[in-house]
């Protein structure tokens, strides 16, 4: 049996290391679960134990139960599990995501969970890691994706702000409650009072009780006077798009934030006014750097542009197979929706 097999085994529960007795991301409950992030396609309910970095204990907590059995380490600090040393190293995705490094007789095992290169004003910047195996990420694995700086990103959405309000408009923005709307929220910030859906205030609230600084926001309820709304700003989970809730908030103008609207069809698909293009993934360029760095001799690639970017990778010399695995928008999407629902968020408002 090779090295590479007795640190990772591809199974139906998820990604698995039988040399450690642990899965990475796993989609079912298992007895022991190390977790690169927060995001329900990758967290999920049910673990006997968890393990993830100390930034995503709190979100952990906060999304699947205070009485979950968790650890957590920081980043780059190794644990040794079974003979397996296992480190986390920052992924540049959302708060706390990290790329779970495994290494065992030498040989390394790198899986990224998710990941963007481009450093944003929010998340500890990705880290380059050299492994011998390197599981990577696909979502935006097409050359259209291309994305703006952060700088200029923060022009684009205060600007529309400032326009909105010479309009005498709210601006709503949508995106998901763990990583965009933080990620919004230090875009805007200092443009004008920011408010936030009570599922991301809740979130916000867990996240700074771990000890990270966020932007100042405030409550956005449905019982706030009309007037108070008025020309100021609104991040919301895209769950509520259309909700009773969104149609009270007085001349709103509303934007939907995701790599996605990089496709202007998307953009019209969407009954909102604006889309803008912000993805805490790694954009084309940014997946191909990822990959180069790592000098891996073997790439796994999974959730998203799988067959284009596994093909490209070949035909540039580096050695890679599709994975096929539960991760991705659509589950993260539909996973948000059953939690706001859940809460009865919506219906109560």
């Amino acid at each position: 049996m090779s090295q590479e097999n007795q640190l990772i085994k591809f199974t139906k529960k998820g990604i698995y290391c039988p040399q450690g007795k642990f899965y990475l991301d796993p989609w079912y409950p298992v007895d022991y679960a190390i977790i690169s992030h927060g995001h329900a396609d990758h967290a999920r309910w049910g673990m006997k134990r968890y393990l993830c970095t100390d930034d995503s204990k709190a979100i952990l907590q906060h999304r699947l139960g205070a009485d979950i059995k968790i650890e957590s380490l920081p980043y780059d600090k190794s644990l040794t599990i079974n003979g397996v040393k296992v480190s986390f190293h920052p992924a540049g995705h959302v708060i706390g995501s990290a790329q779970i490094r495994l290494e065992y007789k030498g040989y390394v095992v790198v899986f990224s969970g998710d990941y963007k290169t481009q450093p944003d004003f929010i998340s500890t910047p990705f880290e380059p890691i050299r492994c011998n195996s390197f599981i990577t990420e696909s979502t935006f694995g097409l050359p259209i994706y291309s994305w703006k700086s952060e700088e200029e990103l923060q022009t684009e959405l205060q600007s529309w702000v400032r326009t909105n309000q010479s309009n005498n408009r709210t601006s709503v923005f949508l995106g998901y409650s763990l990583g965009k709307a933080q990620r919004l929220m230090s875009l805007l910030e200092g443009c004008d009072d920011i408010y936030v859906h009570r599922a991301i205030h809740n979130l916000n609230e867990a996240i700074s009780g771990s000890g990270l600084k966020l932007p100042k926001t405030k409550l956005w309820s449905a019982d706030l006077d009309k007037k108070t709304l008025q020309n100021k700003i609104i991040i919301a989970p895209p769950a509520l798009l259309g909700s009773r809730m969104l149609k009270r908030v007085p001349n709103s103008a509303t934007a939907i934030c995701s790599g996605w609207m990089q496709i202007r069809g998307n953009r019209r698909w969407q009954a909102v006014d604006a889309g803008f293009v912000v993805s805490d993934h790694a954009d084309w360029n940014g997946l191909i750097s990822a990959v180069k760095v790592t000098e891996a001799q073997q790439v796994y690639v999974t959730h998203g542009s799988q067959a284009v970017f596994s093909k490209y990778l070949n035909e540039i010399g580096i050695k890679a197979d599709e994975l096929k695995t539960e991760y991705g928008d659509e589950a993260l999407a539909k996973a948000e929706k059953e939690d706001v629902e859940n809460k009865k968020i919506v219906k109560a408002t």
